[in-house]
């Protein structure tokens, strides 16, 4: 099982690797292929009084440090394509937020490395219009076939994190799993998912508590990996706070998708 999980943004180096020492148990357990995630910057945030991060440079050396101590792979957000590149040096998967998922020079440019690409879906999108953003990495590549197997040996991911539903809400539809796992292993996103934009003062909210449920029923369908927010005290997080797991919870929880994904034989 592919496992992207760690807190939203940067907050300093220290609680970085607080969090990371706490996930040290999926880097060494053989049934999980672990991504530690931080963004350097969250160029989307609501409000721009709200928190963003170090910065590209500030932040990749403290992921660096991370890789270095820890020995995990990295995951990270980029925004522009000039940060691509840069990215690229120290990360080993980019990760092209919702709101950017159809930004070409950014995939394309994301698709110039040789980094695993998870391109999250836009919540305006529909499940199957997420093939001509998978394309533009694929044919950069030099791939024009469109298959989950040329995304998987391509290095093309998929994230689901929910739809637009109204105003301030979120909802998956488990259907969208399926769909676009025809053309590319699918990562559920389960701490987005239950996100809800515009009810926080300035700020997204979200619930937390639906984030169990709704990865047991994502894992039930068929993903190929599941991506958590986590921190040791959610209330007290910069960024994403109300959909966050405490690092406690995503032990549990990840032990239960692994016999969910057992019995299914994904």
């Amino acid at each position: 099982m592919i496992l992207l999980a760690g807190p939203c943004v940067i907050e300093s180096e220290e609680s970085i690797f607080k969090i990371a020492k706490s996930l040290e148990r999926y880097q060494n357990d053989p049934r999980f292929d672990f991504y530690f995630k931080s963004s350097f910057d969250k160029a989307n945030r609501t409000s721009l009084d709200s928190y963003r991060g170090p910065g590209i440079e500030e932040g990749l050396r403290i992921l660096q440090k991370v890789k270095d101590d820890f020995g995990y792979k990295i995951v990270t957000d980029v925004h522009e394509s000039y940060q691509v590149p840069i990215a690229a040096e120290v990360v080993d998967m980019l990760q092209i937020p919702a709101f950017l998922c159809r930004q070409t020079d950014l995939l394309v440019a994301a698709g110039k490395t040789d980094k695993i690409v998870n391109i999250k879906k836009g919540q305006f999108m529909t499940p199957g219009d997420m093939q001509y953003s998978v394309m533009k990495v694929l044919k950069t590549r030099g791939c024009d076939e469109l298959s989950f197997e040329a995304s998987q040996k391509y290095g093309v991911l998929l994230c689901e994190r929910g739809s637009s539903f109204g105003y301030g809400n979120l909802v998956v539809d488990m259907r969208s799993l399926v769909i676009m796992r025809q053309f590319a292993p699918v990562i559920f996103d389960a701490t987005h998912s239950v996100q809800m934009p515009g009810t926080g003062t300035g700020k997204t909210g979200g619930d937390s508590s639906m984030v169990p449920h709704l990865a047991r029923a994502a894992a039930a369908v068929g993903v190929d990996g599941f991506f958590f927010e986590t921190h040791f005290d959610p209330i007290c997080a910069l960024s994403d706070g109300p959909n966050m797991l405490k690092l406690e919870q995503l032990e549990a929880l990840s032990e239960t998708l692994l016999q969910i994904n057992s019995v299914k034989g994904n």
